[in-house]
């Protein structure tokens, strides 16, 4: 029996090509460089020898990884007997294969392999990705779990079809002294989301921008140890977005013993605009007009949100209330390839001061003229 568990070990480190003395970052070194030659997307043509190696890379990487993070535990606490006992009795090495190479666990390591979008925000469109720095000492990353994440090793794309994969997370820097274990069959309570805001000017809401946002959080590495990530979440802000829009990364807040990692959920704040207010799909601008303008009719120039102008033409009487709409100039209406309209406020300055002899005039002009509205 002890000699066909030494030959199976033996058997891991030649699927990853390191000799027996390799260290767990050699490991992970290994692991990743065959992951991505051997990941079956990567080779359509031969897809059923690619998707059997890619499970014994992962089958092998998950044994020896696990196997050293053990023996490093072990050693910490000045040596003793090679046991790792979970509430539940003592921890087993058991390794089952399976045809699909999604998801596999063993020994209470849970390995994820290509998933979707809906692992990292659970909005509708592709708005939002996780990117990652990493400042953890002396604690070797978890493995890449995305083929693009392996490509690159840093700053993923926001996917956009479910072809696309979910990058891995790098950790940094803060650890408990004590490892964690968890019961593999009591069931972890996922605590209520996280709620953080978003300010966003007008221009952004309506053109459309990149928000990058740096947040820190404690997380349970794979070895039991309280470690806090540093990363930077990646926001796509859509034309045509409203206050109260909420984006939401699962999995990102922190992480405590006998817990899931609550949900991080931002809503849109609306920064005030110093000429434009919002109002639905709609935009408000307040124009004041002198008395005699409002009365004999104007052309005047009007600024538009994002930069430029124009010229709108008034024939009009300018009266208390007086609007205009200008169509197309309102903000952009998400999903149906148009705009709201520009509703123009028109406020009329008074004279200040009238002479006795203008006073006459205007009666003159104004008497028998009619004062109402429709």
């Amino acid at each position: 029996m002890g000699d066909s568990s030494k030959s199976q070990t033996s058997n891991w480190y030649n699927v990853l090509g390191i000799p027996k003395s390799a260290s767990l970052s050699e490991i992970c070194k290994a692991y990743k460089s065959l992951v991505m030659k051997w990941h079956p997307d990567r080779n359509p043509s031969n897809k059923t020898e690619a998707q059997a190696k890619f499970c014994s890379i992962n089958e092998a990487y998950r044994a020896l990884s696990l196997k050293k993070r053990e023996e490093a535990i072990l050693k910490d606490r000045g040596g003793g007997e090679a046991i790792v006992h979970a509430c539940n009795g003592e921890r087993k090495h058991k390794h089952k294969k399976k045809k699909s190479y999604d998801c596999e666990k063993a020994n209470g390591l849970h390995i994820s392999h290509p998933t979707l979008l809906s692992r990292t925000t659970s909005r509708t469109s592709p708005l939002a990705s996780p990117t990652v720095t990493s400042r953890r000492n002396n604690v070797p990353p978890p493995p890449p779990f995305g083929l693009h994440s392996l490509s690159t090793g840093d700053k993923p794309t926001t996917p956009s079809t479910p072809e696309d994969l979910v990058p891995f997370s790098k950790v940094a820097s803060r650890r408990c002294s004590t490892p964690i274990f968890f019961s593999q069959s009591a069931a972890r309570i996922k605590p209520p989301p996280v709620q953080k805001k978003i300010e966003c000017t007008l221009e952004e809401l309506c053109l459309g921008c990149v928000k990058k946002i740096k947040i820190t959080r404690d997380a349970i590495s794979y070895s039991g140890l309280i470690v806090e990530e540093e990363e930077i979440l990646t926001i796509q802000v859509q034309p045509g977005w409203k206050k109260g829009t909420k984006i939401t990364f699962e999995g990102k807040g922190d992480e405590k013993p006998g817990t899931l990692p609550a949900d991080l959920v931002f809503s849109v704040v609306e920064k005030k605009h110093q000429l434009f207010q919002r109002d639905g799909d709609d935009l408000e601008l307040a124009l004041e007009v002198p008395l005699v303008q409002a009365l004999t009719g104007c052309t005047t120039p009007i600024p538009l949100l994002g930069g430029g102008q124009m010229t709108v033409s008034i024939d009009d009487i300018i009266y208390p209330g007086y609007e205009k709409n200008v169509p197309g100039q309102g903000m952009p209406i998400s999903n149906q390839g148009r705009r709201g309209n520009l509703r123009l406020k028109f406020l009329v300055e008074f004279p200040a001061e009238l002479s006795n002899d203008q006073r006459v005039q205007i009666v003159n002009i104004l008497e028998g003229c009619s004062s109402s509205f429709d």
